[in-house]
C-alpha cells in the first residue's frame, strides 16, 4: 500500500512520513515546486526524503496556481498569502497523484492550531469538505484529535500509533524527532515569500498590471523594483549576483540598461520601452552607480535588435524612492 505525503522537507511533514512508513505503508514524498518558496540546488524535501529512504517526487504548481494568487476564494492572510486555497490546491493535486500512482490515501504534516489561517479547526474541516478525497486525507500528527479517516477505520493504519499534537509549540515534534533519529530537516525560517510584506507588494503590483506570470514571479526575487509613470516595470540589480541573473533572464522585448562609465548595476526595463521611459529608467539606474561625484553617467542600452550608448543625469534618491514598489 502507498500513500502520497505532502512534504516540504520540514519537521512536521517529515515526521508525518515516518509515522506512515512505520506502519508498513510506502510513503511517496510529494514536494510542490514554486518560485514563491523554491531554493537554489536540491530542495530540502529531496535531501530529507533521501535520508529517510523514501521516494521523492517534485511536482510543479503550474500556471493554474497563479489564478489562486490573483483571486483566492478564501481570501488572503496578512499579506498576499492565500493559505487555505494554496493548501487545498496542493491536496487536490496530491489526490490526482494518488489515482495516477495507485496510492490509497493522502497524508500531510498539518498540526491542529499551528497556523493561524490554514490549520484552525474550521479551516481543516473546510479543506476536508472541498478537497474531494472523501475521508482519504490523513493528518498523522494530529489524527487522534480529529475525526477518524477511512485509513483508520479500515485498519490500514493503527490510529493509536498516530499522534495527538496541537498548538504552535514544536516541543512535542522535536522530542519525537529525537526519538526517531530524524535530523537534517529544514527550519521554518524563510518560508513562503507570499507572507513577506515587500514581496507581497510586488505581487500585488503585478496583479494590478495584469502581469503575473511564473517568469515575473521569479524576477521578484531580484533587485529593486519600480513602476514607471508610463506603466513600464524597472528592475535594478542590488549586487553582482542580481546583475548576472537579470542579464541572463532578459527575454525578447526586454530592454537592458548597463552602466559603462563606472561600475554600477544592471537593470531590465519591462514594458513598451518608449524613448522617454528609457531615459527615465537610465537616470534611475545612474542613481545607484558607484561614481557619486559626476552628475552625468554613461550607459549602454540593449534594446530589441539595437544597442546604443547614452549619457544621463543621475536622479535624486528621493525621486527614485517615490517610484519604488
Amino acid at each position: 500500500m502507498k500513500a502520497i505525503c505532502l512534504h516540504s522537507g520540514g519537521l512536521d511533514s517529515s515526521l508525518a512520513i515516518l509515522l506512515i512508513k512505520e506502519q508498513g505503508i510506502e510513503p511517496i514524498a510529494a514536494h510542490f515546486v514554486s518560485p514563491f518558496w523554491g531554493r537554489e540546488g536540491r530542495s530540502p524535501s529531496e535531501v530529507t526524503a533521501e535520508a529517510m529512504g523514501v521516494r521523492h517526487l517534485a511536482v510543479p504548481m503550474g500556471d493554474d496556481y497563479l489564478d489562486i494568487i490573483r483571486n483566492p476564494a478564501h481570501g488572503y492572510g496578512k499579506n498576499a498569502n492565500p493559505c487555505i486555497d494554496c493548501h487545498l490546491h496542493m491536496i487536490r493535486k496530491a489526490g490526482d497523484l494518488m489515482a495516477e500512482l495507485g496510492a490509497s490515501f493522502v497524508a500531510t504534516g498539518e498540526v491542529l492550531g499551528q497556523r493561524p489561517m490554514s490549520q484552525r479547526p474550521d479551516a481543516l474541516r473546510r479543506i476536508d469538505k472541498l478537497c474531494g478525497l472523501e475521508g482519504l486525507l490523513l493528518r498523522p500528527l494530529s489524527a487522534r484529535l480529529l475525526p477518524e479517516t477511512i485509513p483508520e477505520k479500515e485498519g490500514w493504519v493503527d490510529r493509536e500509533k498516530l499522534m495527538a499534537i496541537s498548538g504552535r509549540s514544536r516541543a512535542e515534534q522535536m522530542k519525537l524527532a529525537r526519538e526517531k533519529n530524524l535530523t537534517g530537516y529544514s527550519t521554518p525560517a524563510g518560508g513562503c515569500l507570499l507572507t513577506d510584506p515587500g514581496y507581497s507588494r510586488r505581487i500585488r503590483d503585478l496583479i494590478d498590471h495584469d502581469d503575473l506570470t511564473m517568469t515575473q514571479a521569479e524576477r521578484l526575487r531580484l533587485g529593486r523594483h519600480f513602476r514607471l509613470p508610463g506603466g513600464s516595470k524597472l528592475v535594478i540589480g542590488r549586487n553582482e549576483e542580481d546583475n548576472d541573473s537579470l542579464h541572463s533572464s532578459r527575454r525578447e522585448g526586454d530592454i537592458e540598461i548597463i552602466t559603462t562609465a563606472c561600475p554600477g548595476p544592471t537593470a531590465l526595463l519591462l514594458g513598451p520601452g518608449a524613448a522617454a521611459e528609457i531615459l527615465l529608467a537610465a537616470s534611475m539606474v545612474a542613481r545607484y552607480a558607484d561614481d557619486k561625484t559626476n552628475p552625468n553617467i554613461g550607459m549602454e542600452v540593449v534594446g530589441v535588435g539595437d544597442t546604443y550608448g547614452i549619457e544621463v543625469e543621475r536622479m535624486s534618491p528621493e525621486a527614485v524612492a517615490e517610484l519604488m514598489i
